[in-house]
Formats: structure tokens, C-alpha cells, sequence
């Protein structure tokens, strides 16, 4: 059962997408409320299918590649819907959801096997630090496509062509409140993951730290970000600055969740 209502669910998301894209070039307002609403119900399928895969697996499914980044694209759904409904940036959808879907897309090529949890996954912090984790990325993810909006918008400003970005895509000054907004919720996250995963390390191998490569890009993209925050609030980073930072840092961000996994591995290479 698990599978089928996957493959329902990426169909949804693509949908979603394509609605998306036609209210990008259109902007008809009913093609914005037709997209909104089919990537409401892809969220609940995600959701449904992630209950289905924990009763199918028995434990938490976040412990292979294909749960990881199915969780990430679920994480990215609800987080968007959440923002939307508390802010109101025009297009964001449209940059959004062809990333859920990739993830989605990622997923489905992934090892969809179940194996046996190894001894230092048998634990209640599983659930607590994985999904913390995974849901940092995915409001760092959507700062990343506020990011990528900005340049896009302040480019098309500096040369003065006001193309179909221009006249689509919000103010500046709104795309850089949406930059800042998506970091305080997306730093504290991962701040919180780190500390949940050192005190899992320490009661599964006995030290809060062991600069495994995970670890240290970990740390990596949290010094990233920590310097984009310590910047904004001390000298008044915005803008540009700030939309190269946050793209920089979502880079880091993926490097430490599959650059890491697939080059480095280490005591965390079980995720692949």
C-alpha cells in the first residue's frame, strides 16, 4: 500500500507544480487558489503516506535516503502552507514547489527497502533529532528560494529590464522580510538539532562530540548561518548580501545532508 500512495502523491505534487508555473506566466488568480489547493492535498497524502511507512517499517521512517528526503520535501510542504498563511508573497509558490517535487522525484529513485534499525538508531531521540533536523532544512530551503527571488529581482533592477520577474515577483524589501522570517524559524531548528544529536552521540558512544564529517559540516552550516544572523542584527546586513549568504549556506546545508552521506561517510553514512 505504501508505494502506490507515494506514486499518488508525487503525481499530486507535479500537479501542483504545473498549476504553479501556468499561474506564474497568467496570473489568474483562480489557477494561484487551484495550485494552493492541490498542494494542500498533497501534503495530507505526504502525511498519510509517512503514518503508512512508519506502520509498514515499525519505527520512525527516517533512517534511509528515501525516507530522509521524502521527509525534507513533506517538512518543505508544510512549511511553505504555513508561511502562506501567515504571509502573503506573491509567486513564492512558483519557486517552491518545483523544488518539492525534485525532492520528491529523488525519493522515488532512492532504496525504498526496509532493513533492521542498527543499535545506536534503537532510541526515542531518533524521532526527536531526525525530524528536527530534516525540518530545519526545509525552512532553510524556502529562505534559499527567497534568496534566489531576490537576485533574481534585484538583477532585472540594476539593468533596468523590467521583464516577467519584475512585474511577478514581490518588492525587494518584502523578499528580504521573507528571508529573515524563514531564517528565525530555520536557525533555531537547527541549533536544536545539533544539541538533540550530541546527546544522542553521547548516550549511543559515549561523547557529546566526535568531529565525525556530519558532525563538522553540521557545525559548518551553523557557523554559516550564525554569521548571516550576527551580521543582519549588528551591522544591518540585508539585501544582496544576505540572499548570497543564505544560498551559500542552504549549499552547506546539502553538502552536509548528501555531499557528506555519498563522499565522506563516516558513523552517519547508515542514511545512505
Amino acid at each position: 500500500m505504501g508505494y502506490p500512495l507515494f506514486q499518488i502523491t508525487l503525481f499530486a505534487y507535479i500537479i501542483s507544480t504545473a498549476a504553479y508555473m501556468v499561474y506564474f506566466w497568467s496570473q489568474r488568480n483562480e489557477m494561484r487558489k487551484a495550485a494552493r489547493a492541490i498542494l494542500l492535498g498533497s501534503g495530507l497524502l505526504h502525511t498519510v503516506y509517512i503514518i503508512v511507512r512508519y506502520v509498514e517499517a515499525g519505527h520512525t521512517p527516517l533512517t534511509n535516503h528515501h525516507e530522509t528526503v521524502s521527509f525534507f520535501a513533506w517538512s518543505l510542504t508544510w512549511g511553505y502552507l504555513s508561511f502562506h498563511w501567515r504571509y502573503n508573497v506573491r509567486n513564492f509558490g512558483s519557486f517552491v514547489s518545483p523544488l518539492i517535487s525534485i525532492l520528491m522525484i529523488i525519493a522515488t529513485f532512492s532504496s525504498r527497502e526496509i532493513m533492521p534499525l542498527p543499535p545506536a538508531l534503537k532510541s526515542a531521540w531518533l524521532p526527536v533529532h531526525a525530524s528536527i533536523a530534516i525540518m530545519a532544512n526545509g525552512f532553510l530551503a524556502l529562505a534559499f528560494c527567497g534568496g534566489v527571488m531576490y537576485l533574481l529581482q534585484e538583477r532585472g533592477l540594476k539593468k533596468k529590464r523590467f521583464g516577467v520577474f519584475y512585474t511577478r515577483l514581490p518588492s525587494l524589501d518584502a523578499l528580504d522580510n521573507l528571508n529573515n522570517h524563514c531564517l528565525a524559524v530555520g536557525f533555531p531548528l537547527l541549533t536544536l538539532g545539533i544539541i538533540t544529536g550530541s546527546v544522542w552521540a553521547k548516550q549511543a558512544w559515549g561523547s557529546y562530540w566526535q568531529w565525525d564529517p556530519k558532525e563538522t559540516w553540521s557545525l559548518i552550516t551553523w557557523f554559516l548561518y550564525a554569521a548571516l544572523l550576527h551580521q543582519r542584527f549588528t551591522v544591518g546586513w540585508r539585501g544582496r548580501r544576505a540572499a548570497i549568504m543564505t544560498i551559500i549556506g542552504f549549499s552547506a546545508a546539502m553538502f552536509t545532508l548528501w555531499g557528506v552521506t555519498f563522499i565522506l561517510g563516516g558513523i552517519h553514512s547508515y542514511v545512505g
